[in-house]
């Protein structure tokens, strides 16, 4: 059948309708990509998108090592293909995941990074990337379930005002809370979470990113595994389910091993001590979190690692839920979403547990500790910073409840979603001000804070390779990222480094390392940054300098380059040494 022309008014109707429509998408997409654009204006400065501003990053933060481990990789000649970089924790090396670093990011951004110079930085725009991922899983997260496009915006709008998402100002990788509504957008569809092909994508992509967040997504595609293999009949079914699950798990162990990681680690046995409180969901625990609600200062560690405050207006919604349930009767799709729901509860109570850790705390205070042996307390070191595991819950309670409040008339939903997000965003307004002042520092594109003298150029540039003395270069932080990042650039190996991991090889290099120190037996070319406690070795005096008020001993060739004094008249008086800090989790 031929179609004829159309003509007159009807052509005018179709290009009118076909317009409208563009405008429509136009304005939807805009919404879409603007959403986050504000919160990250309300939240950062914006002079941390910029590659070339670096210096905002070396004060000290696990956002500096995240940083100095892509530039260290990017400067290393003999990376190639593998994820591990030598200039840092020199000779062993270190594998970038272990820095903060972000192995996926460090893998795309690579063949540019190099073309760009020796000094970018990519944690700004990364931080930008997660707000808009953010937005995009949460937006097709709610998407089939909003009764109007009016509480659609608002659900997404809570979804991104999470106050633990932005509490990670510090540590970027972990604000990669998109692979959790990735994760959890893949299970609510019965159809799609039967691909195996959207879990493996979700989990190597994680797995990449960070092994916390990885545990996280791991938990909701067991429950998937979980609920297939309950509800399959056959014991065909059920063996190949197990297959798949195996293949998965077999992938997944690949690309952990790419990462190039070592599991010969010295544990911590510090695992409770970053745990969650019982109370972390409605305690803000910083004075500035929350407009409305006290804030109870928790044990240390916990404040941080275990902060889980949802934030007024989410508290709100939760408090309403049971009474919006009683009232209303759930409609399709909904309710099959809150049913598919329920299979994840195994999942929570297990990440919960493990989340209160064996020491439970309540407003500041150990409530009782269940003893555990050393042996399970090592077992349970690779997840020590058990406090972030529960993210993947709040983010469960928070789509359990919007969408609950999606049973409300349409109109009655609009007007109490806006409410709950505005009393959200104005509970949050303290925290907005925290965050984004430790991000001003961006503003001033400082580079140097600690290292500001030329010298430290002379003195890095004459050296084999670099060290601090003592070699635990936690308490001296900002100083040490300052000094690693100009001798990557400068293609030098620090022997030392700030990883949340150390093997055994490295740890009884590093004491060898300070008993050599100690008892004088120094290595000519090497340039050593002594730490506040050090006491210069005898025989040393004439290669002490003091640059930027840090004492060095620069290496014995580099000497005659320096005209500042040197000798007994630049050393320090002795300072008893500190209490060596609890690596990182």
């Amino acid at each position: 059948m031929v179609k004829r022309p159309l003509t007159g008014s009807k052509k005018l109707a179709v290009m009118s309708f076909r317009m409208t429509r563009r405008r429509d998408q136009f304005l939807y997409f805009s919404l879409l990509a603007l959403l986050p654009i504000l919160l990250f204006l309300a939240f950062y400065h914006p002079a941390i998108i910029d590659p070339y501003n670096f210096g905002w990053l070396l004060r000290g933060t696990d956002n500096g090592e995240n940083a100095l481990g892509l530039h260290a990789w990017l400067n290393d000649p003999g990376t190639g293909w593998s994820l591990t970089t030598t200039l840092l924790n020199a000779p062993e090396g270190v594998p970038l995941l272990f820095t903060d670093s972000n192995p996926l990011v460090s893998m795309i951004v690579a063949p540019i990074a190099r073309l760009m110079g020796p000094d970018v930085q990519f944690v700004g725009i990364w931080i930008m990337l997660c707000l808009a991922l953010q937005a995009v899983f949460a937006h097709a997260l709610l998407r089939p379930y909003a009764p109007t496009l009016t509480t659609l915006w608002l659900g997404v709008a809570m979804l991104m005002l999470m106050p633990s998402l932005y509490a990670r100002y510090v540590h970027a990788n972990l604000q990669a809370h998109w692979l959790l509504l990735w994760a959890l957008w893949i299970f609510v569809d019965a159809r799609r979470a039967r691909d195996a092909r959207w879990w493996i994508a979700a989990l190597c992509i994680t797995a990449l990113i960070h092994n916390y967040m990885l545990i996280q997504v791991a938990a909701v595609w067991g429950s998937t595994m979980l609920e297939r293999f309950f509800t399959h009949r056959t014991i065909r079914q059920k063996a190949m389910l197990v297959g798949e699950a195996v293949a998965t798990l077999a992938l997944v162990a690949m690309v952990v091993g790419c990462l190039g990681i070592n599991f010969d680690f010295v544990p911590t046995r510090s695992y409770n001590y970053y745990a969650m409180a019982l109370d972390s969901l409605w305690n803000p625990a910083n004075a500035s979190y929350s407009l409305f609600l006290p804030a109870i200062p928790q044990q240390y560690g916990l404040s941080f690692e275990g902060f889980q405050y949802l934030g007024f207006g989410s508290l709100l919604l939760v408090a309403s839920a049971p009474f919006i349930v009683w009232r209303t009767q759930p409609g399709e799709p909904i309710a099959g979403m809150h049913r598919r729901l329920l299979w994840l509860a195994p999942a929570c109570l297990v990440i919960t547990i493990l989340a209160l850790s064996n020491s439970v705390n309540w407003q500041g205070r150990t409530l009782f500790e269940i003893p555990l042996s050393w042996s399970i307390i090592t077992a349970l070191d690779p997840v020590r910073a058990a406090g972030r595991l529960f993210w993947v819950v709040s983010y469960i309670i928070v789509l359990a409840v919007v969408t609950i409040a999606y049973r409300l008339p349409r109109q009655r939903a609009e007007q109490f979603l806006v409410l709950v997000l505005f009393l959200q965003f104005m509970d949050l307004t303290g925290m907005m001000t925290a965050v984004r002042r430790v991000t001003a520092d961006a503003d001033t594109h400082r580079t140097w804070r600690r290292t500001a003298d030329p010298r430290w150029e002379t003195a890095i540039a004459s050296a084999k390779d670099i060290t601090f003395a003592p070699a635990d270069p936690i308490r001296f932080l900002d100083v040490f990222q300052e000094v690693a990042w100009r001798a990557a650039t400068a293609g030098k190996p620090v022997r030392v480094v700030y990883s949340s991991r150390d093997t055994r090889a490295t740890k009884a290099r590093l004491i060898a390392e300070d008993k050599d120190f100690v008892a004088g037996r120094l290595v000519s070319d090497r340039l050593y940054v002594l730490m506040p406690e050090a006491v210069v070795p005898v025989g040393a005096a004439s290669r002490l300098m003091v640059l930027d008020g840090i004492r060095v001993l620069v290496p014995v060739r580099s000497i005659p380059s320096f005209d500042a004094p040197r000798g007994p008249s630049a050393v320090y008086p002795k300072i008893l040494p500190a209490t060596s800090a609890i690596r990182r989790p």
